[in-house]
């Protein structure tokens, strides 16, 4: 055999064969990632505290008057946990400006700030007409109880105090719907 035979023998062969067990296994682990960040078609609904009373709160408003839950009772509330700098807040703004104009004296429509500032929160406030009082949670300590994660989150609470439906994420005309239904309200 002359040099350049043995040379080439001697070079490995590059085959898929030895790329397969990396490719597969990426391709496993990137399955497995989307799977669990996927959010369910029902991430948007859900709490531990449905159908168990509201967590009670006394708060602030960006009016300096004291608001508790406690004396909202006998009527359905509606509770939004937002902010500012939240795009899907932004979006919903309209239409819980709407359901607040609609409702009268029916059920009552809280807003509550997370993480964010007066300031900027009474500039969101202007920019889209709200007039539903605005709860300060400086410590977050009512956003904890009531098992916030982020905003938007919606909390449907009937006459009796008992959570019946939970939103999370921007709602929509359906969503918000389908929550006013659950606490006895006409729906928009």
């Amino acid at each position: 055999m002359t040099e350049t035979n043995l040379n080439q023998k001697a070079k490995p062969r590059l085959s898929a064969a030895r790329f397969l067990p990396p490719l597969l296994a990426a391709l496993l682990v990137a399955l497995l990632a989307y799977g669990l960040m996927r959010p369910s078609p029902d991430a948007r609904l859900g709490s531990v505290l449905l159908d168990k009373p509201a967590p009670e709160f006394p708060l602030t408003s960006l009016d300096e008057e004291t608001v508790s839950l406690a004396s909202m009772k006998g009527k359905p509330v509606v509770v939004n946990f937002w902010a500012s700098w939240c795009v899907p807040c932004r979006q919903e703004a309209p239409l819980l400006r709407e359901l607040d104009s609609r409702t009268g004296n029916d059920m009552v429509l809280l807003g509550i700030l997370f993480q964010d500032t007066d300031k900027a929160a009474r500039n969101f406030i202007q920019e889209f007409n709200l007039k539903y009082p605005t709860l300060r949670d400086p410590k977050l300590a009512t956003a904890i109880d009531y098992g916030v994660a982020g905003v938007p989150e919606t909390f449907f609470i009937d006459a009796q105090g008992i959570i019946r439906h939970v939103d999370k994420g921007g709602l929509t005309r359906e969503r918000l719907n389908e929550g006013l239904k659950k606490v006895g309200v006409p729906e928009l």
